[in-house]
């Protein structure tokens, strides 16, 4: 598998609140949150309660999407990631990794009792504008189904 391009993943370090968006029984809803990234795993990491209804959503439907922009009103600046993946509670090492990212980044978050939860991409479509109006940078991988693509395109 191609590596996820720097621009990306630089970009998402940039930024810390993504929005995620689930749905289930025909019900789409959107909530933002707090992440934090771990680029080797490819897995947004955040906490949520189980009693929200993003987690009621994804304990039906686990595939998810998501986005996290930069705000702008030039339009030669804007940039944003939308990405699609799958959610679930992280488990072994991967849960270990995961809260010490998440605690590396939100050391306040050590007082919280909602429990960690991972979105692993399965695509990724980062636009940057300061590259060319609509330069696309896409990536998917592997597990989507798809073959993996690392391609520019504009549009």
């Amino acid at each position: 598998m191609e590596p996820i391009d720097k621009r990306i993943i630089d970009f998402i370090h940039e930024h810390h609140v993504l929005t995620l968006a689930t749905c289930a029984s025909y019900e789409p809803y959107c909530a933002n949150m707090f992440y934090a990234y771990l680029d080797k795993e490819n897995v947004f990491i955040f906490t949520s309660d189980n009693n929200t209804r993003h987690v009621a959503d994804v304990l039906q439907n686990s595939t998810v999407a998501g986005s996290i922009v930069l705000e702008t009103e030039t339009v030669g600046l804007i940039r944003g990631l939308q990405f699609q993946g799958k959610m679930h509670r992280p488990e072994g090492d991967l849960k270990k990794k995961a809260k010490h990212a998440y605690l590396r980044r939100f050391p306040y978050a050590v007082l919280a009792t909602t429990p960690l939860w991972v979105i692993r991409p399965t695509f990724l479509k980062f636009t940057d504008n300061r590259l060319g109006f609509g330069k696309k940078i896409v990536h998917r991988l592997a597990s989507s189904g798809c073959t993996d693509v690392n391609t520019e395109f504009t549009g």
